[in-house]
């Protein structure tokens, strides 16, 4: 549990590429308060963690007074951070949440140009899993399954709908539109 007597937290969620490359993040802590603070703490994550093997299960490392949990597949990267005072095994659930969600939602082809193709879905991912930090779910079929539900939503109104959505919705208009 973490020192702070609230329940556990997550620091941040990185998906990078083969190279260390942004795909998708979320940052929920002010350890990183510019966004070079943030690249340049990606780029370390990455060197340190890049020669290791975790491709068949998940490893452990900690850094800078971080634990940081990962896995690699196929040329993808997934990372969670949390304090140095946070469980461990829970940690390592919401990667496997966001990972097994990843790989529903990408219909098993997890890799950086599937990723890069369904962004949007990535991004509503990691908003199901955590919230300012507080981890909301980690079962990663139910995280997938109401973030299709999202998508398939259009018809809701504008104001209900998340950015993504609406970023979609006011595409499909336009292409329809386009196309007449």
């Amino acid at each position: 549990m973490a020192s702070n007597g609230l329940c556990p937290s997550v620091k941040n969620i990185l998906l990078l590429d083969s190279e260390g490359k942004r795909v998708a993040v979320r940052y929920y802590s002010d350890d990183w308060p510019t966004n070079n603070s943030k690249l340049a703490f990606e780029k370390f994550v990455f060197g340190k963690t890049a020669k290791t093997n975790a491709r068949a299960e998940a490893d452990i490392t900690l850094l800078e007074n971080n634990i940081i949990i990962y896995k690699f597949v196929q040329d993808l990267h997934f990372f969670v951070t949390g304090g140095d005072d946070e469980n461990e095994l829970i940690l390592a659930s919401v990667l496997q949440g966001f990972f097994d969600a990843v790989t529903l939602l990408l219909r098993n082809n997890v890799d950086k140009r599937e990723a890069l193709e369904n962004l949007d879905l990535i991004l509503l991912c990691l908003d199901e899993i955590v919230d300012g930090g507080m981890i909301l779910e980690t079962n990663g079929p139910l995280i997938a399954e109401k973030v299709t539900s999202h998508s398939l939503d259009a018809d809701a109104p504008l104001s209900e709908q998340t950015l993504t959505q609406a970023w979609a919705t006011a595409r499909e208009h336009l292409t329809r539109t386009l196309l007449k």
